[in-house]
């Protein structure tokens, strides 16, 4: 680490942190912004675990993760077209319904229960 960066680290709320009290760390460009991202801890460690083994900063991978999460919502899927099928019954209402006498038709549906 340089001079006056402090590094990373769990804060005691369970979040990850990056302090730097110099300027900028080695990873951030004058563009990033610092936040608190509030991680699963077997979630953290296996993140911790992957940039390590890439030579990366934790930072770096969700940087990485994000954009790809970001760069699906942009090019939805092509949906398979659904046909809906149509019906080709015959007939119509029952006998004695008037679809005109609404106070008929609830009288009728009341005596089926």
């Amino acid at each position: 680490m340089s001079r006056g960066e402090r590094g990373g680290g769990l804060a005691g709320d369970g979040s990850l942190t990056y302090g730097c009290c110099d300027g900028m760390s080695r990873h951030m460009r004058p563009t990033a912004k610092r936040t608190t991202v509030r991680l699963d801890d077997a979630l953290l460690n296996q993140a911790k675990q992957e940039s390590a083994r890439r030579g990366e900063t934790v930072t770096a991978l969700i940087e990485q993760g994000l954009r790809l999460v970001l760069a699906q919502t942009r090019t939805p899927q092509a949906r398979k077209r659904v046909i809906l099928p149509v019906s080709r019954a015959r007939g119509g209402v029952l006998p004695g319904v008037d679809l005109n006498d609404s106070s008929a038709l609830i009288d009728l549906m009341e005596q089926g229960r």
